[in-house]
């Protein structure tokens, strides 16, 4: 990809990484940048379909047209949202950026700091989920492994005001 800057925002379709995406569009992107959605699916057991090919690099950027493709997302094994849709389809019109998506296979913290390694994303923007200690302790903070791990700059968007 030629051109301005690769912004990633990382997107599970979730309340907090809606508000990291708007908050990327509104304060990060700029026109001639491309944003680069960057979506985990667990891991699974894809025994026919292209996501066998891709488990371990990723799958190839998908175009916003495909993006918004139901049946190509199915394929794929992710549902895009209309509210996240309809953001980064005015995003692109509005601030001529170029948008795709890379969809990773495994676990969140790894793979996301994967993305950035092999995209090589300008940097990236989380969403944070807002765990209390007790469950951050026992999960483990994705954005947190993200932050202390990524190998460029790393932006965390809270849900929870205040």
């Amino acid at each position: 990809m030629e051109g301005g800057r690769l912004v990633g925002v990382a997107v599970d379709f979730s309340a907090c990484s809606k508000k990291a995406l708007k908050w990327a569009i509104d304060n990060i992107i700029r026109k001639g940048d491309h944003l680069i959605i960057v979506t985990v699916q667990p891991e699974g057991h894809y025994e026919d379909g292209e996501m066998q090919l891709w488990e371990t690099t990723g799958s190839p950027f998908i175009p916003l047209d495909e993006l918004c493709d139901a049946h190509t997302m199915k394929k794929y094994g992710v549902s895009p949202d209309p509210e996240t849709l309809q953001m980064i389809t005015l995003a692109a019109r509005q601030k001529e950026i170029l948008v795709v998506m890379k969809i990773f296979w495994g676990d969140a913290r790894e793979k996301l700091c994967e993305a950035v390694e092999k995209t090589p994303l300008s940097c990236l923007v989380i969403g944070n989920r807002g765990l209390g200690k007790i469950k951050r302790a026992i999960m483990g903070s994705v954005s947190n492994f993200v932050v202390n791990n990524a190998t460029c700059p790393v932006t965390v968007v809270k849900l929870a005001e205040g």
